[in-house]
């Protein structure tokens, strides 16, 4: 043991020698922060105020959370895996979608057509939001990133930041400042009830929905000559381009397919939490954005993998890290406990946690 410990020692000693007080400082923040998530949950598990049902209830609440999460970190995953920059506005993209199909929905409600006709209804609702926001994201491309591929990063930052307030503010002018609540849809309240536990009509088609368009995606990429040539532009744009493919419109592809994706999300978020407005695109999109970085920017199983941990997560960690402590109505600190999820992953696995170490010109 002694041997051991000795041999340790000089690992040890190269390791602080190289690593800054910068470094030292994360990784005692990360440590305080595991030990404070364990003490919690032991105190909150050893109270025992929550059934197992209850916890299987978040779990399943936190899985079509996060499936919604999964589908908008996509596009935020390609387009980096693509262009190398984070499209901020991408929320604003998955918020286009699911408001403008309201005015769809609320006219099927109207009418009558969503409880004679619920599939088609839904799948019109779903063609409208899926529509305008691959809409969006093209025309996002074309007018505010196109001109600037060959610009410094930081200016690319910027304008995806100033296009997300532009988007915001124009759909406001466009539908109004109020929210917006998607109209009743019984076909998908009610519950089903295995033995003691129950799953919501409503959440295990929001998870399968969600997971079917993800594999959807995910197939369309890995096994459609688009999808090889989107990897080729991402890979090497030039060399890509000398093999005849046309960066330009896979470049396009690439933000129709996340804008698809956000739009598929919109309806389904809008379905869960009800209402819709000009900035719900906001909070979302910083999440989604949270999970790929959690699952490896630019890694799309890792978008997958990264929005329902994260899903999950959220839904658990406030009362299982918090309720043990005491602290009253816990779950309003679900965002707090979300970002301190990202802090702990950049500290301790800063590319993801299926991404790779990028070679120094993708860096």
């Amino acid at each position: 043991m002694t041997g051991r410990l000795a041999a340790a020692l000089p690992l040890f000693r190269r390791w602080t020698a190289r690593a800054g007080a910068l470094d030292l400082l994360m990784w005692v923040v990360g440590g305080g922060l595991i030990l404070f998530i364990l003490a919690g949950s032991i105190a909150t598990l050893q109270a025992g105020v929550y059934s197992f049902r209850q916890w299987v209830d978040f779990i399943v609440f936190g899985l079509a959370q996060g499936g919604v999460y999964a589908l908008i970190a996509l596009g935020y995953t390609m387009v980096y895996g693509t262009l190398r920059m984070i499209n901020f506005a991408h929320g604003e993209v998955f918020m286009s979608g699911a408001y403008t199909a309201y005015f769809l929905a609320f006219s099927l409600a109207q009418n009558g057509w969503i409880e004679r006709y619920p599939l088609l209804s839904l799948v019109l609702i779903f063609a409208v939001s899926m529509s305008s926001s691959a809409l969006v994201a093209v025309l996002l491309e074309r007018i505010a990133y196109r001109p600037l591929r060959n610009a410094p990063r930081l200016v690319a930052l910027i304008t995806a930041i100033g296009a997300s307030f532009f988007l915001q503010y124009a759909f406001r002018g466009l539908y109004g400042s109020g929210f917006k609540s998607y109209p009743r849809m019984s076909f998908l309240e009610g519950a089903w009830r295995i033995g003691d536990f129950r799953i919501l009509h409503l959440q295990l088609v929001v998870i399968i929905a969600a997971a079917a368009m993800m594999a959807v995606l995910y197939l369309f990429i890995q096994k459609t000559r688009t999808g090889k040539a989107i990897r080729a532009v991402s890979e090497d744009k030039p060399t890509a381009a000398l093999m005849g493919i046309n960066v330009d419109r896979m470049i396009v592809v690439t933000f129709m397919i996340g804008g698809l994706g956000a739009g598929f999300a919109g309806v389904l978020f809008a379905l869960m939490f009800k209402q819709v407005h000009f900035f719900m695109g906001f909070i979302p999109g910083i999440k989604a954005f949270t999970a790929a970085v959690l699952g490896g920017i630019g890694n799309i199983p890792g978008a997958m993998l990264g929005g329902a941990f994260l899903g999950v997560f959220e839904s658990l960690g406030p009362i299982l890290f918090l309720d043990g402590f005491g602290i009253k109505a816990p779950y309003q600190l679900k965002d707090a406990i979300a970002f301190a999820m990202l802090v702990l992953v950049l500290i301790f696995r800063p590319t993801g946690v299926l991404g790779e170490r990028l070679a120094q010109k993708k860096a």
